[in-house]
């Protein structure tokens, strides 16, 4: 979808906001389309990291002739280009450096900025091309970056970053389950229809069964009777906190003070922290404890596997877990284009205001093309700066996604599997259900301040 709607901008991309909409893309609002294509220039990123980090890509390169050191020549012409920074996790962390530049810039830039009256303003919603070209520029840059303490230093960079996206990620599953169940639940009072309710009551229950599945293979496979302690604390504890959170949500006092959470939200979180778990397990660099996927598929047994500190671990972005994290992260990012939440507590997190703006219609100019409107003049439907961090962030877990979080190794040219990437996404887990169990405390524990 937004692939289709970058190429459906392309003729606004020199324009100044608000700008035009082709024929093919429906009428919207200034502040959606937007953030709508900031998000396509962070996906075209994440497609060229992919197609980078693809297996035999350095291979290809070296193929051209002329173009790669070490690889084919031409009579006369010196090979300059160094494929393998091109190539492998040294692309994926240049590229995400360069995306991360590129918004932290504008998160900085755009700080305070209350209407779309303020100048700035007119920077954040037109002037594609010329930012696109920025943005060019700084990848190009970036891959003339020395090697050197860059890679192991930008590591610790997108660990921390990652910590924090996990969380946003956390929030904004919250404001979709909030959104999906006031919606269902609104559409089975309207005229009794049972089907809205019972389609609540199937997705809770597929949930809650997927999460229960999880559990039950992570003890089967991640864990061993006397080995892997570390997997077994994380396993249990999270599955108990899940339980309490879900029992906490349908408390009569709860229920009383925010009616809209239910069970539905509890299933989601639940499911997303076991995925954040099993995604803290696989990158434990005890291989006992970590049996890839495909033994698992194959029933090879994983004592059989070489150690990490035999046979370096390679990148393997295809990873079952990293696809999930792609997956999450691809819908999370296009949800928070377009959201217009009514849960204030998540709007107050995620810096948004409720439902401002959303009533505008697209105008349709003289020339018969559909002009986005600017929704914006009387305040900010969402803050810029915080935005673009976001998407800063965003840029930081798309880096550790990709190298399957392993710490680059610049004496052996592999990336390792570490423990602090495991601590980190234990932790983050810990903290998100936290998070999602102070807004549910939050309105009964503060009566005098307005939750709803």
């Amino acid at each position: 979808f937004l692939f289709l709607f970058g190429l459906c901008n392309v003729s606004c991309l020199c324009g100044s906001a608000p700008c035009l909409l082709c024929g093919c893309c429906p009428s919207s609002n200034n502040s959606t389309v937007t953030r709508l294509v900031f998000s396509f220039f962070l996906l075209l990123g994440t497609l060229v990291s992919i197609i980078m980090i693809l297996p035999g890509m350095e291979t290809q390169l070296q193929k051209i002739p002329g173009f790669c050191q070490g690889g084919s020549t031409i009579p006369g012409v010196e090979n300059q280009v160094n494929c393998d920074v091109i190539v492998g996790y040294k692309s994926v962390y240049r590229m995400c450096f360069a995306m991360a530049c590129f918004f932290f810039v504008f998160s900085a830039v755009m700080i305070r900025v209350r209407t779309s009256k303020d100048p700035r303003a007119a920077i954040q919603n037109g002037f594609w091309f010329f930012k696109f070209l920025i943005l060019v520029g700084i990848t190009v840059g970036a891959f003339f970056i020395p090697d050197g303490t860059f890679n192991n230093v930008w590591f610790y960079f997108g660990i921390v970053g990652s910590f924090m996206f996990i969380l946003i990620q956390l929030i904004l599953l919250i404001d979709f389950a909030h959104s999906w169940n006031e919606v269902w639940v609104r559409n089975s009072e309207d005229g009794d229809r049972k089907g809205w309710f019972f389609g609540l009551l199937f997705f809770t229950i597929l949930h809650y069964a997927l999460a229960f599945a999880a559990v039950v293979l992570f003890y089967l496979y991640y864990t061993k009777p006397d080995n892997c302690t570390e997997h077994k604390v994380f396993i249990s504890l999270n599955l108990i906190i899940c339980i309490i959170v879900s029992v906490v949500s349908i408390l009569p006092k709860v229920q009383e003070h925010s009616p809209q959470s239910g069970l539905l939200q509890s299933s989601l979180i639940t499911l997303y922290t076991m995925y954040v778990t099993w995604s803290a397990m696989t990158n434990n660099p005890n291989r006992a404890c970590n049996p890839s996927l495909l033994s698992l598929v194959s029933n090879i047994s994983s004592s059989a596997e070489p150690t990490p500190t035999s046979t370096p671990g390679t990148v393997q972005w295809w990873d079952a877990q990293g696809i999930v994290g792609l997956v999450i992260f691809l819908f999370c990012t296009f949800y928070a284009s377009i959201r217009s939440s009514s849960n204030t507590q998540v709007n107050k997190l995620m810096q948004t205001e409720e439902g401002k703006g959303s009533g505008v219609e697209g105008e349709v100019g003289e020339d018969g093309l559909r002009r986005v409107v600017d929704n914006e003049e009387d305040g900010v439907t969402y803050s810029y700066s915080f935005f673009h961090f976001h998407l800063f962030l965003a840029s930081l877990y798309i880096m550790m996604t990709l190298t399957n979080w392993y710490m680059p190794d610049t004496t052996t040219q592999a990336m390792l599997s570490s423990m602090p990437a495991v601590w980190v996404k234990i932790c983050s887990s810990w903290l998100g259900l936290a998070l999602y169990l102070w807004t549910l405390m939050a309105p009964v524990v503060l009566p005098n301040r307005d939750f709803s």
